[in-house]
């Protein structure tokens, strides 16, 4: 069966239904995985979360860092930045539904020796570690205290991996990596600062998929995330942020022979971190 990898929609709906008539017109029963950041600072967050959504057993998806910070400002730990776009989602009658959808979301799974995520995996995980550490914050995110959860993860700290690490703060290293790592410093601790693309990477960081001895590196990961890095295409790399929102791209790619289709986007946003 044909599947399609797909980019991040940031609540840009019109360029997400183009782009699915485009891939049933090729092939209409293909399988359909979003790499996260669903929602927001698009114009229509609602209705590309409810389209998704209504994908059903077709689709699959990880949540992104923007899909979290909808979950944080629904409950009231976080304040909606100026550009975010997500109280058409606040304000409709399925919100409930649609967010206890959302926290039921994986933030990394494989398939067909694929491993897919939004942002990206450090160096010392195994594609094994990477889906089990997944797997805790999903237990965390689906628990009765998931607001107690979600009101400690945001945070630089830990920047750094450890077996010894407990609690929350192992649960903020892993999706910190998951949904926000682009850079790694040379001992492979998280730079959070840096959102630049890797034409010129800034002295001292390393783009965290070409870490030294990544222990991912003989599997093909899919992400997106990285919009200033724009699509990759790479033997064991899949990045797929093309910048739908910042007046790029929304990308799909046929994972079986990696044919591409993609939709031309207005820009919503001036270009910056995503």
């Amino acid at each position: 069966m044909t599947t399609y990898a797909i980019g991040d929609l940031q609540g840009c709906n019109g360029q997400l239904s183009q782009l699915l008539a485009a891939i049933d017109a090729q092939s209409p029963d293909a399988r359909l995985i979003f790499v996260g950041d669903i929602v927001n600072r698009g114009p229509a967050s609602l209705a590309t979360l409810r389209q998704v959504q209504a994908l059903g057993p077709r689709a699959r998806i990880v949540l992104g860092n923007h899909d979290l910070n909808l979950l944080a400002v629904s409950c009231g730990l976080r304040k909606p930045h100026a550009s975010d776009t997500l109280d058409d989602i606040l304000q409709a009658e399925d919100r409930d539904a649609l967010l206890t959808w959302l926290r039921h979301q994986p933030l990394a799974f494989t398939e067909d020796d694929k491993l897919f995520v939004h942002a990206g995996v450090l160096p010392e995980w195994t594609i094994e570690q990477t889906v089990a550490l997944s797997g805790e914050v999903e237990t965390a995110l689906q628990r009765d205290d998931w607001v107690d959860f979600l009101r400690n993860m945001y945070g630089n700290a830990p920047a750094s991996w450890s077996e010894e690490l407990e609690g929350f703060d192992s649960l903020r290293v892993i999706v910190n990596a998951l949904t926000r790592l682009r850079y790694c410093t040379s001992d492979g601790a998280m730079d959070f600062k840096t959102a630049e693309g890797i034409d010129q990477v800034p002295e001292g960081l390393v783009p965290w998929f070409d870490m030294p001895n990544r222990q991912t590196a003989d599997a093909t990961v899919v992400f997106g995330h990285w919009s200033t890095l724009g699509l990759l295409l790479r033997p064991n790399l899949l990045g797929l942020d093309t910048g739908c929102v910042w007046g790029g791209k929304l990308t799909a790619i046929n994972l079986q022979d990696r044919s591409l289709i993609q939709v031309d986007c207005p820009q919503h946003q001036r270009p910056g971190k995503s």
